[in-house]
């Protein structure tokens, strides 16, 4: 008898009978715990798996599919231009308003094909972190200053950390430099042009369909938010459009996704997430009954999918157990978080940018929360680094960063973003608190 496996059975055997004995299914704050993991669950479905997520690890399948690996390895590679390559990565924000979860299939997409370590993470960082819209917001709400240094300390941030990472694990790099030259040429099946229009107009669609409403209700993000959907829907007819002529998708299929896409807008009065579910849906269906790249291009697509999703609803379920919905009490009290964040001593501002980094925010909601929290007496120093820490990273999307460029450089890329954002927010409160 092997004794050993006979122990550890015995051991997970008595885990699981203290963990029962022990549960605290009486307990009010467990059972409100509980609920509010599943509350963020069915909210982060509602709002972000079919306008955003769905979106995204489309287009990430079209990155591993349709860019070429030498493409990536030019221009974000190991041996690309520094200046080049983190200039594109660094300000990759500015064109795509996405939350952490979103950017993880686009990072994964671009690491997979090549990019080196340093520009890869600098574009993780960035993505979220650097979001246009966020920083105008920022600045609205809770004042210039901090809206600017937000802008400015995203910017740099990523591409500090982006520099870190590489020097950290330059024998990896130098290893992948090694190999790439081993590559065998790639074939190209389309223009350049061709690949310019397509992914141009599925990130567009991404960036319309999920299109917040602003702070107030006229000027141009007003007018963009009115006509979000109609912007959309023409986006996504060039699209049709350049599946039929760069790809020679079949028009009849083309129609049907059309028909069914009409249909159901009519049938359910309008209702958008339906309506765009059903495209998605069509697309799925005539993709992964192709024969050509455009199987390949829905292959790729599933297979983010089935490492990502999994991952990203178990993180927000336990997200959503420790901290709770805004304004709602998960297992860590909120009167606990604001009594730790007020000030701008050095525990307040690592407090505040540890928990902003497990904390989950969907693109956006980081500025109405961190404005009931500054009324509640938090200091603007630590109100800066949960905005440096926390739409850049949460649970969920270190859960993902880890099933793809391993533990170790996950927790580095962690504990630099959390040591950086917490510096910030000490010089920021020293000055402007």
């Amino acid at each position: 008898m092997n004794w050993r496996k006979e122990w550890k059975i015995l051991a997970a055997m008595t885990g699981v009978f203290l963990l029962a004995y022990f549960f605290p299914v009486g307990s009010e704050r467990f059972q409100n715990a509980l609920l509010e993991s599943f509350h963020m669950l069915r909210e982060y479905a509602r709002l972000h798996v079919i306008l955003c997520l769905i979106p995204a690890l489309f287009i990430a399948g079209a990155i591993s599919v349709f860019i070429s690996q030498a493409a990536v390895i030019k221009y974000l590679g190991a041996q690309a231009k520094k200046v080049t390559a983190y200039a594109v990565a660094s300000v990759s924000g500015a064109i795509l308003a996405v939350c952490s979860c979103t950017i993880l299939p686009l990072f994964s997409g671009i690491y997979k094909r090549g990019a080196g370590l340093g520009p890869a993470t600098t574009f993780l960082y960035s993505g979220p972190a650097i979001n246009v819209l966020a920083i105008i917001l920022t600045a609205r709400v809770l004042g210039l200053a901090i809206g600017i240094a937000r802008a400015l300390g995203a910017i740099l941030f990523s591409i500090i950390i982006g520099l870190i990472m590489a020097f950290l694990f330059r024998r990896e790099e130098q290893e992948k430099i090694r190999q790439q030259p081993a590559l065998p040429p790639t074939a190209v099946k389309r223009p350049l042009g061709h690949e310019i229009i397509h992914f141009a107009l599925m990130v567009l669609i991404l960036i319309f369909a999920n299109w917040s409403k602003p702070v107030l209700d006229s000027g141009l993000f007003a007018t963009i938010y009115d006509a979000k959907w109609i912007i959309t829907a023409v986006l996504t007819s060039l699209l049709g459009v350049t599946l039929r002529i760069f790809f020679r998708m079949q028009i009849w299929k083309i129609a049907t996704i059309t028909l069914a896409v009409i249909t159901a807008h009519v049938s359910f009065r309008g209702n958008t997430t339906v309506t765009f579910a059903t495209g998605i849906i069509g697309l799925s269906y005539f993709t992964s009954t192709a024969r050509d790249d455009l199987q390949e291009w829905f292959t790729a697509t599933w297979g983010f999918a089935k490492q990502i999703l999994p991952l990203l609803f178990i993180g927000v379920l336990i997200a959503g157990a420790l901290l709770g919905r805004p304004d709602r009490e998960g297992l860590i009290p909120s009167g606990l978080v604001q009594s730790l964040v007020g000030g701008n001593s050095i525990w307040a501002n690592l407090f505040s940018a540890i928990a902003g980094a497990f904390m989950y925010f969907a693109t956006l909601t980081e500025v109405p929360i961190l404005q009931g929290l500054i009324g509640k007496g938090m200091g603007k120093g630590p109100a800066l680094a949960l905005l440096l820490a926390g739409p850049a990273l949460s649970l969920p999307n270190m859960l993902v960063i880890r099933s793809v460029m391993g533990t170790k450089k996950t927790l580095i890329f962690v504990f630099l973003v959390i040591i950086m954002a917490t510096g910030s927010g000490i010089i920021f409160g020293k000055f402007f608190g």
